[in-house]
Order: C-alpha cells, then structure tokens, then sequence
C-alpha cells in the first residue's frame, strides 16, 4: 500500500458524489476514474462533477473501462444479488472492494451462495470486497459490538435511532415518502414501499460479534408514523400535507422466543417539534451493568454514511483477502485520520 490510496468510484448518485467529494479533500487519497450509468455524468469530467476543478478524468459508462486503482468505492443498489456482477468484475482486475450496498454488510445467512463466490473470488485475486456505511456498518452493528466490551455477558440489545432522509435521493422511494396512506399501502403491496434494507445483516452481524445463536430473525414491514401537516421538502423530495413524512421500520433477533435483539428507525424528512424521539440510543444489557449511549438529535445519517464509507475505503486496502465485514477491520484502521488536504 503506498501513501496515497488511489481510489475509483463506481456509482455517481447523491452518495456516490458526496463520497467522491469526501475523498478528492484527503491528502492520503487519489481519485483516478470514475464510472456512472446515467448518460447525463458519463463523459462529464470528474473533477467539475464534484465541483471542484477539472481533473482530467472522465466518468465512463462501464466500470471495466476505469483504469486501475487499489480499491474501488462501489455505490450504485442495496440488492446484492443487482451488484454482485459488478463485485466479481473489480475483483477480478485484481481491486479491492468497498460498497454501501446494505445486504452486503453481512451477507453469510441472507445471501449464502454469493457470499461463498465473492469470497473464495477475493481469496483468489488476493483483494478484499467489504460492506460498510452508517448502517449497516457502524451503528447498528460494529459500535454496539465494540461497547459491548464493557461487560461479559450480554443478555439483550435495544437501538433506536431517527434518521434524517432530507439529503438522500433515489432510495427514498424504497420508505414511501411523500405518498398518501392509500398510495403506500399499495406501493407496499407491489413490493416497492421496502422500507430499510440491511436489518437482517445487522441482526446477523451482532448475533456472530456476540456469539449470540439466534432461532429466527424477524423483519417487520415499515409503517407510517407520521403525515405531514404542511409542505417539508428534502433536498431531493417535496412532501405535501397529508402524505407520509416519516415511517418507523425494525426488526427483532430471537432466541428460545424472546427478543435478544431489538433494532427500530424512524426514517423521515423532519421539522422541529416532530413526534419522533430526540436522539439515537443503544443499550447493551449485561450480567454485571448495563450500557447505554445515548446520542442527543442523533447521529446524522447522511453524513455519518459518507463518513463510515471514506473511512473503510482505505482501511479495505490493507485487509486480509476475502469477503469480510467491519468486524474483521482493526478499530484504528477505521478511525479517521483527518488526512485533508490544506
């Protein structure tokens, strides 16, 4: 691994750009292509697509067209199935793998076949594939393991978090904001209204990370919480009054039928004095005390995405070949560096 990691973006949405625009200020990396399907960013020029100078480098349509990099910054769909191709064709090139593709956050019990394949795929071209991001990734998942050394044994978990959708764009449309109660209930139906996707993998994730043996993980459908009572608009979404301005998704991990682990989010375009509660919070329940972290307002999503991501993104580099997950990754080597460039 040389000083500078050269980076390459697959994947030029709302996140994808502000990964990209996170990345290009760091001193310790180099962006060096770029790959989008939108015909409206390829041929663009990177460096101006972030909005910074020009850079030389124009955004390609097929990410087998990117020049060579250490490791490639994947953000296109949370379907791993969708993405998997896409996956194999980096590795395969000999380059390392970072995604915020949620069902690859942990994907051994939701997805066994591909996980076999993009493992033994890794091993094989000595590069490392990793799933990160906010969640799953960090606060679901990795941050509750790590508090979780504070006592031996620990009987239950219990996170509650509100996150902000305001900045995000397409994936909005997988909660259902800005519909009706009606128009919800039959985009649900048709198996567009999702909700969340990455509730089984942090599930899953804690379960291993606690050596937890879970009967069954259950996902519950997302359900409105909120309608708007006047216009609130995201940066990429405007909610008109009577439509759903927030939902509350979770999802449970049982064993011998009692819920060792409980995980719930509000997803929402907010507005002061908003009845969600202020704050993310978890709590480990343990033998010998109880930990509890409670973040006032809450961690901000968005951000705390892009942050997570650009972070893992180097710290991919020098990982043991494979499939791995944030729990394979020492916690210095996902610290951040505050490695900008002045």
């Amino acid at each position: 691994m040389t000083d500078t990691t050269r980076i390459a973006l697959v994947g030029l949405g709302a996140t994808g750009l502000a990964i990209g625009r996170a990345l290009a200020s760091r001193r310790d990396c180099t962006l060096v292509g770029a790959a989008d399907i939108s015909p409206e960013r390829v041929g663009r020029d990177l460096g101006e697509l972030l909005g910074g100078m020009p850079s030389g480098t124009a955004v390609v349509a097929d990410p087998d067209e990117l020049p060579l990099a250490d490791v490639a910054m994947v953000a296109t769909t949370s379907m791993l199935d969708a993405v998997e191709p896409v996956l194999s064709a980096l590795v395969r090139r000999g380059v390392n793998v970072v995604s915020i593709c949620e069902e690859l956050g942990h994907p051994f019990l939701s997805h066994p076949e591909i996980s076999g394949r993009l493992d033994k795929l890794a091993v094989e071209h000595g590069v490392s594939v990793l799933g990160t991001g906010c969640n799953p990734g960090m606060i679901m998942d990795t941050l509750p393991l790590l508090l979780s050394s504070l006592t031996q044994r620990v009987r239950r978990v219990r996170i509650r978090r509100t996150a902000d959708m305001s900045r995000y764009g397409a994936i909005l449309t997988k909660f259902g904001l800005g519909l009706t109660e009606e128009r919800f209930a039959a985009e649900q139906g048709a198996g567009r209204v999702i909700g969340h996707v990455g509730f089984e993998q942090s599930v899953a994730a804690l379960a291993a990370g606690l050596g937890l043996d879970l009967d069954e993980i259950v996902v519950d459908a997302p359900r409105p919480a909120l309608l708007a009572a006047e216009p609130r608009s995201g940066e990429h979404i405007r909610i008109e009054p009577g439509t759903v301005a927030a939902v509350l998704h979770g999802a449970r991990g049982l064993s011998g039928g009692e819920a060792v682990i409980e995980l719930a989010i509000h997803f929402g375009v907010f507005q002061p004095g908003d009845p969600m509660e202020d704050g993310d919070t978890c709590v480990i329940e343990g033998d010998e005390q109880t930990i509890e972290v409670r973040v006032p307002g809450g961690y901000e999503s968005f951000l705390s995405t892009v942050a997570v991501a650009s972070n893992a993104v180097v710290a991919a580099v020098g990982a043991a070949p494979g499939l791995r997950t944030m729990a394979d990754l020492p916690v210095a080597a996902l610290a951040s560096k505050g490695a900008w460039r002045r």
